[in-house]
């Protein structure tokens, strides 16, 4: 794959209608909602005896109150019928709601402004699916971070126009309602028009029986999406996004009123200094994930999440007390004001780690679920988000009516919580936490390079040999090879201080000689089948100890053991330039004496398979010192 691929998709017909298709429809809803909130924020609209801050709230539930109701049924519909007619069916009743959207502008009417907005909900629900569950169809396995990458970066994209087009439009005196609703026709009938090119994507369960159903269907899609671990726990990571989002969202035009005494323009570029770090975030992951789902760069997210949300509290709260009587500042007073730099640059920075956080969980999904079912997985993931943001809502609501918060403390709470249930999700997943530590180390103490890596079969069982140098070479391995990898090292250095914790999270299997402790060996033998057998990947070290002068040590017959037992292929792998570090032993066969070979430049090379009836100890040596060559 090449760097350029991301963006050469948006050049090919299966992706590009269907990225403007979504682009323009992400752009409608924002038009919509980000208009009709300054419309009720400013105007001072009230309903049923609630406040104009409680109705922008309160909007965010009614928005997604039908993933909750409908979700299970969407995700029925995208696995039965082709994707591309079930999209145009959903554009037209896009255009049907926006005409009905516009009388509710036109007339100032909030009833149907709420009721339009939740048809919103209603055709977003019916689409979701479809946008994710289409992707895995229509792009290769090295294109699906990078197609993720794009539609998360342009939804954002199309947030920050729809954003600020919204806010533009409603402001237009005196005719900002009329012109707002022409425009979210003129955009729905556009997007039909893009969904017109979207070329056939066959159904992947034609047969799939519907059950009309919500409450019975709704509990089957969890319980179908509670079956794969991975799946669901990530999940709920990016429920746990929509809810931390959301409370966030909905506090930008308050904040803007009441604490930074701005006007509509000030809310909108809130909201659009917010689309930027997220479409920003999004793409870093392409960079940084080398175009493979990269799950160290979750909590590399969850943490700015928590950082930046916190300054921006202390940002807020270190501001001047507005002035009684001033008068709102516009946007370009606002960013005038270096005293407001800091909300921006927290809120930019929050944003980013945001999209770092999103798109590898939304790809580790698709790459995950089975493609029989896939569309419902994705309609369990918008359930389960929904519930979260109608959560987000709710307590956001109350803790403005009963404890009387303001914007600060509300972004403070999303900022706790936020740390805490990150913590919650490495103990109970320590994957996520594991990569982020193999990354953080490895960066911090070599400069690490990799050829070869598409020679690692993506699924099905696998061993990695590779020769042993030092203490971290297990974290050198995974600091490169995306695939989770069940390392069998000995013993004596699965107990390594500090390193310890990290082999036990990485479910590495110690292993003893035969004449130290046959019980252990048989055990670590009988974990390696296992493992197999279930299709992961496991990684050796034949030589069975380190080197002690750099050069490497006879291949151990174990390999071929387990290779005929199980039948599975070996990919060999040769380490480079960690010999003379810290981490490896000195001439006086010792480890952990000098600061030594920090920064050096170590190399992973990654040979071609190896198929099971060709696997021997000592070719499998040949391979691993050929590759190595005087480079130690």
């Amino acid at each position: 794959m090449s760097s350029d691929s991301q963006f050469g998709l948006l050049k090919q017909r299966r992706f590009a209608p269907f990225f403007w298709t979504q682009l323009l429809g992400a752009m409608n809803d924002n038009v919509f909602k980000n208009g009709m909130v300054i419309f009720i924020a400013f105007g001072g609209l009230t309903l049923a005896g609630m406040s104009s801050n409680l109705l922008v709230n309160a909007a965010g539930a009614i928005f997604i109150l039908p993933f909750v109701l409908f979700s299970a049924f969407a995700g029925q519909l995208a696995d039965k019928y082709e994707k591309s007619g079930l999209i145009r069916a959903t554009k037209w009743l896009e255009i049907a709601i926006m005409v009905f959207g516009a009388i509710g502008f036109i007339l100032g009417n909030v009833v149907i402004l709420f009721s339009a907005l939740f048809l919103m909900g209603l055709q977003s629900t019916l689409f979701g699916p479809v946008k994710y569950a289409i992707l895995p169809q229509v792009l290769d396995d090295s294109e699906l971070v990078g197609g993720n990458a794009i539609v998360e970066s342009g939804t954002f994209v199309a947030i920050l126009i729809g954003t600020i087009a919204g806010g533009v439009l409603i402001a237009i005196k005196p005719s900002g309602t009329t012109v707002i609703a022409v425009a979210c026709v003129a955009l729905a009938i556009a997007g039909y028009a893009a969904s017109r090119a979207i070329p056939r994507v066959e159904a992947v369960d034609p047969s799939l029986k519907l059950n009309w159903n919500p409450v019975t269907e709704t509990y089957r899609t969890i319980k179908l999406a509670t079956q794969n671990v991975v799946v669901w726990r990530s999940m709920l990571g990016i429920s746990w996004l929509w809810f931390y989002g959301a409370m966030l969202l909905n506090q930008f035009a308050p904040m803007a009123k009441d604490v930074l005494n701005g006007n509509e323009a000030v809310a909108t570029a809130l909201l659009a200094v917010f689309a930027v770090g997220i479409a920003i975030g999004s793409l870093l992951c392409e960079r940084l994930s080398g175009h493979k789902v990269e799950i160290g760069l979750v909590p590399l997210g969850s943490i700015g999440m928590s950082v930046f949300a916190l300054d921006l509290y202390f940002a807020l709260k270190g501001l001047p007390p507005l002035a009684t009587g001033a008068s709102a500042i516009g946007a370009s007073e606002f960013f005038a004001n270096t005293a407001h730099w800091r909300v921006v640059f927290d809120l930019f920075m929050l944003s980013l780690s945001g999209g770092l956080f999103s798109v590898p969980l939304y790809a580790l999904i698709q790459e995950r679920s089975e493609a029989t079912h896939r569309s419902r997985i994705i309609a369990a993931n918008n359930i389960v988000n929904a519930l979260f943001m109608v959560a987000s809502a709710l307590l956001a609501m109350a803790l403005i009516k009963f404890f009387a918060f303001g914007v600060p403390q509300l972004i403070l709470t999303i900022a706790v919580l936020n740390a805490v249930v990150a913590l919650y999700i490495y103990i109970l997943t320590p994957e996520f936490l594991l990569r982020f530590v193999c990354w953080i180390i490895m960066s911090l103490s070599y400069r690490l390079s990799a050829k070869g890596l598409e020679n690692i079969p993506d699924k099905g069982p696998v061993i990695i040999v590779a020769n042993h140098v030092s203490y971290v070479d297990a974290l050198v391995i995974s600091a490169k090879v995306r695939r989770p990898l069940q390392f069998v090292m000995d013993h004596n250095i699965f107990k390594t201080p500090g390193l310890g914790w990290i082999f036990r999270q990485m479910k590495a299997i110690p292993i003893a000689g035969v004449k130290e402790d046959p019980a252990k060996m048989e055990e670590a033998f009988a974990r390696m089948r296992k493992a197999l057998a279930e299709g992961d990947a496991i990684a050796v070290f034949p030589e069975g100890k380190l080197t002690a002068s750099g050069e490497m040590n006879p291949f151990r017959p174990g390999i071929e053991r387990i290779v005929n037992e199980t039948g599975a292929p070996v990919v060999p792998i040769a380490l480079r330039g960690l010999w003379g570090s810290f981490f490896s032993r000195a001439k006086d066969g010792k480890a952990f004496r000098k600061f030594r070979g920090f920064f050096n430049k170590v190399e992973v090379e990654v040979g071609a398979l190896v198929p099971a009836e060709a696997v021997s100890a000592k070719s499998l040596e040949e391979k691993v010192l050929a590759m190595r060559g005087d480079w130690k």
